[in-house]
């Protein structure tokens, strides 16, 4: 069973960093994609950032150049660190796997939440 669990968010100041991190197990977690999504208060969740088994990288125009996702395969953890952030990157963020067979990203963490104060 796949197993995700998100760790690393807080409170911070406006133009400050966090990095969280989102361990796996139950998988084959080096064929896999990941992918960062985050959910703001009244808003659908979205997707963010994700890497490929190949270490490809894809971002939104929001956080491109501020954000960066990377993986570990040996320890089948993902990364994602938030460089200046802003207000409006305020949400819970939740990590996900891709599952290939369903077209879709199937397994997901508890999220953790991201608050930037102005």
């Amino acid at each position: 069973q796949v197993q995700l669990v998100e760790s690393g968010g807080g409170l911070v100041q406006a133009g400050g960093s966090l990095r969280l991190s989102c361990a796996a197990s139950g998988t084959m977690f080096s064929i896999n994609t990941m992918g960062w999504h985050r959910q703001a208060p009244g808003k659908q969740r979205e997707l963010i950032a994700f890497i490929t088994s190949g270490g490809s990288t894809v971002y939104v125009d929001s956080v491109k150049g501020r954000f960066t996702i990377s993986r570990d395969n040996a320890k089948k953890t993902v990364y994602l660190q938030m460089n200046s952030l802003k207000p409006e990157d305020t949400a819970v963020y939740y990590c996900a796997l891709y599952d290939y067979a369903k077209h879709k990203y199937d397994y997901w963490g508890q999220g953790t939440q991201v608050t930037v104060s102005s």
